[in-house]
């Protein structure tokens, strides 16, 4: 191994994390990853898509591919051949010539021309969050001979991989306290991921200066350190994870869930072209963490709406049921099938949504079907 491709490797990975650290744009942050990529890898062209729920990407950045050619070449990629591959099984793919794919099925007119191919998903534990793919490698062939991608390449591919997971899980975050700025939410939501993941990513920055450092006197104990800084990654990406769960709005404890799921209901009305509504019958005082989970699966449902499902209407109502209550959220969006969205690499936040219902005994249902809508229910006992 040259120690020329290991220290650009971890410069590349530096790079990304001072690019996470000090930008809240995910669509540059998502940029400059792939743009590492592209760098350490010597590719020609790079790329990195965030799947939707229908077969196409709700994402897609690119690199070594000029404004004027990537408008030419129309609309975003769809969810087949090789792509389909990454984001399905989960599983990274590297070849000599990705034309002889078995489900290739060709480009766009004005779509460059690629050859050699190495792509990596983007996984959060179990799920497929997106993925970076790379072609055309440009540098030399090595010392032996050997052209396109190599597994040196795939391994620290890999570790990108680890840190756009980060950067996706930021985009949320980031997503959500823009919505949530005229409720006062954003300056909490930013200094609350300041506070759990700037110590982490300090570490991370200083764990890959030392791996360079060691590149060429202890190339074992630098690999070690490769290591340390991708058990880093997820570490970070874990208290990402947990800013989400913990923070409570500051409005749910002084003005009660009716009055902050109304006011949230108002507020995207008026920033979104949506006609958005609520209304709320007969609701009793709940305790403290089902109102809670009652309010994220609220917005939860209500982003989904408004940002992937492309709602005109979207309705909320809170009824009261005995001591609980049941929260619906009704759009007229292109809807999915439930039983295949964990197929397609995402899955709406359902797996978040039900994991909040299970939290405070409740129950969540979701009824859906591609062009009908979307009805997402969820009902607790009340205390």
């Amino acid at each position: 191994m040259s120690s020329r491709t290991p220290r650009g490797g971890i410069e590349a990975v530096s790079a990304a994390l001072l690019a996470m650290n000090r930008r809240l744009e995910v669509r540059e942050v998502l940029q400059t990853i792939v743009a590492s990529a592209r760098e350490l890898l010597g590719a020609e062209y790079a790329a990195l898509g965030v799947p939707d729920d229908h077969g196409g990407f709700a994402q897609f950045v690119v690199d070594g591919i000029s404004e004027e050619q990537w408008r030419t070449i129309g609309p975003l990629p769809r969810q087949h051949g090789v792509l389909a591959a990454m984001l399905h099984e989960a599983t990274p793919q590297r070849l000599a010539d990705v034309r002889t794919f078995e489900s290739f099925a060709g480009w766009p007119r004005t779509h460059p021309e690629m050859k050699d191919f190495i792509g990596m998903p983007i996984l959060e534990d179990d799920d497929v969050l997106g993925a970076v793919f790379l072609a055309n490698k440009t540098c030399p062939a090595s010392a032996g001979g050997v052209e396109g991608f190599t597994q040196e390449d795939e391994e620290l591919l890999r570790i990108l991989a680890d840190h756009a997971a980060i950067a996706l899980t930021n985009a949320r975050l980031y997503e959500r306290s823009r919505e949530l700025t005229l409720t006062g939410e954003r300056a909490r939501i930013a200094h609350e991921l300041h506070d759990a993941v700037s110590q982490k990513l300090f570490s991370l920055r200083l764990t890959a200066q030392a791996a360079a450092a060691l590149v060429d006197t202890d190339p074992a104990r630098a690999k070690d350190e490769i290591k340390h800084v991708a058990a880093l990654a997820a570490e970070a990406a874990d208290e990402l994870r947990g800013v989400v769960v913990e923070l409570r709005p500051a409005g749910l404890d002084e003005d009660g869930l009716i009055a902050t799921l109304r006011t949230e209901v108002r507020v995207l009305d008026r920033v979104h072209s949506a006609r958005l509504t609520f209304t709320a019958a007969q609701v009793r005082a709940l305790p403290a963490a089902q109102e809670e989970a009652l309010l994220r699966v609220a917005q939860e449902a209500m982003h989904n709406a408004l940002r992937h499902a492309h709602a005109t209407t979207v309705g909320v109502t809170l009824e009261g049921r005995g001591k609980g209550a049941r929260l619906s959220i009704r759009d007229d969006g292109r809807g999915f099938d439930p039983s295949a969205v964990r197929r397609a690499g995402r899955h709406l936040g359902l797996v978040s949504m039900r994991d909040r219902a299970d939290g405070v005994s409740g129950r969540l249902t979701v009824q859906s079907a591609p062009g009908k809508g979307t009805v997402i229910e969820m009902e607790v006992p009340g205390g």
